[in-house]
């Protein structure tokens, strides 16, 4: 590959990375005010109205479970799980940002946070799969393998250009002299 190609390969992909890094960060964020904006209403019926437009049986162990939960929640408890998601959309942001700019921090923490999601989306593949958690999943595995790829390749124009730098081994060196 060119150089001028290997820079556009890893230029648009980097900016495509952020992209889509921060655009989980504004979902999260969104979702984080929608449930903030839930503390002074009766959660009760809120959880009814989401399970009713999901078509969710009042039979089923998730609508159950999903009633009582909404039962045990308190405006302290929604505050913390904003706490958490403020987390979340503060390192997706971060995580974004580096990638724009290149950062090779950015690159490691992308590959390892990337990475550290395979083995729960293959159990989810594994325990019921779906369009949605294939598509997540492929997205996933380019990311990742693009990343290796990308830190792979820079590792090995590192090493060119420091031995490049260094010059000839002291070996080649003897032979040449021994020559004259």
């Amino acid at each position: 590959m060119s150089e001028r190609s290997n820079f556009l390969v890893k230029h648009l992909g980097l900016r495509g990375i952020a992209i889509f890094e921060a655009g989980k960060g504004v979902l999260a964020l969104l979702g984080g005010i929608w449930l903030l904006s839930l503390r002074h209403k009766d959660l009760q019926v809120v959880a009814e109205h989401i399970l009713e437009s999901l078509h969710i049986n009042p039979d089923h162990n998730l609508y159950r479970a999903f009633m009582r939960g909404a039962g045990h929640v308190t405006t302290r408890t929604l505050w913390l799980v904003f706490s958490g998601v403020l987390v979340y959309v503060a390192i997706r942001f971060l995580e974004a940002a580096g990638l724009w700019l290149e950062r090779e921090w950015a690159e490691w923490f992308a590959l390892l946070s990337s990475s550290m999601y395979m083995p729960w989306e293959i159990y989810e593949l594994i325990r019921r799969a779906s369009w949605l958690k294939w598509g997540i999943f492929g997205i996933n595995v380019v990311i990742v393998l693009y990343l290796l790829w990308l830190r792979i390749s820079i590792h090995r124009e590192k090493k060119a250009a420091a031995r490049a730098k260094a010059g000839p081994p002291a070996e080649d060196l003897d032979r040449v002299e021994a020559a004259k």
